[in-house]
C-alpha cells in the first residue's frame, strides 16, 4: 500500500523561509512526476511546482524566483524550499506523486494529507 506523507509546514513571518518534504513509501515500482499543490481558504487548489523524474521543473508564476523544487529519486522524496514568503502564500500545501505500485498495476495519482503553511504580515 502506497503512502505519501508531507512534513515541514508551520507559521513564519513574511520574508521568512520554510522547507517542505514529501516522502512516498510502501509498494512502489516507479514514480514519474512529483509536485506540490496548495489550496487557500475559498480558493481552488493550484499547482505550485512540479518536477519530472528526469528533473524537468515547472513553477506557477507567483512563486518563480522564490521557491525551489527538488527530488531525491533514491528516497522517493520531493522537497519545496520556500524563501521570501508572503502572506498570500498562506495555504494548505499538498504533495502529489504519479506512482506505479507494481508491474501488475497502472499509474495513479497519490496525494498527501496536506500541511499548513501560514505566513504572517
Amino acid at each position: 500500500q502506497v503512502h505519501v506523507v508531507e512534513s515541514g509546514g508551520g507559521l513564519v513571518q513574511a520574508g521568512g523561509s520554510l522547507r517542505l518534504s514529501c516522502a512516498a513509501s510502501g509498494g512502489i515500482l516507479s514514480i514519474r512526476d512529483m509536485g506540490w499543490y496548495r489550496q487557500a481558504p475559498g480558493k481552488q487548489r493550484e499547482l505550485v511546482a512540479s518536477i519530472t523524474r528526469g528533473g524537468y521543473i515547472n513553477y506557477v508564476d507567483s512563486v518563480k524566483g522564490r521557491f525551489t523544487i527538488s527530488r531525491d529519486n533514491a528516497k522517493n522524496t520531493v522537497y519545496l524550499q520556500m524563501n521570501s514568503l508572503k502572506p498570500e502564500d498562506t495555504a494548505v500545501y499538498y504533495c502529489n506523486a504519479d506512482i506505479r505500485p507494481s508491474f501488475l498495476t497502472t499509474w495513479s495519482d497519490y496525494w498527501g494529507q496536506g500541511t499548513q503553511v501560514t505566513v504572517s504580515s
